[in-house]
């Protein structure tokens, strides 16, 4: 019995610890996932994510949105920001998905 219970616990620390750790890269900066999942959550409450990538909101916007994550202000004061930010948002959210990508580490 003891060992069964050591066991659940080790299996959902191991499962907490591995979505924090997944990190997604983007112009040289890593953002968490968690991050990019609000990121996301903004451009789809916006109406951004049903529009083409040309008419999605400007980066002015939501780098001027107080409830964009804070790590992502440094990406907001680069050139093609615009862009970059675009890329995140269509990041996959399953972790399983995101981990075949190569902009993400830690899975």
């Amino acid at each position: 019995m003891k060992a069964t219970l050591a066991t659940i616990a080790v299996l959902v620390l191991a499962l907490s610890w591995t979505s924090e750790a997944v990190r997604v890269e983007e112009n040289g900066l890593s953002f968490s996932l968690e991050a990019v999942m609000r990121l996301q959550e903004l451009t789809e409450s916006s109406g951004a994510g049903q529009q083409s990538p040309r008419l999605r909101a400007s980066t002015g916007s939501l780098c001027a949105d107080p409830m964009l994550p804070q790590e992502f202000l440094p990406l907001c004061r680069l050139r093609g920001a615009s862009a970059s930010l675009s890329r995140l948002a269509m990041v996959p959210r399953d972790v399983c998905e995101i981990c075949a990508f190569a902009a993400c580490t830690g899975c």
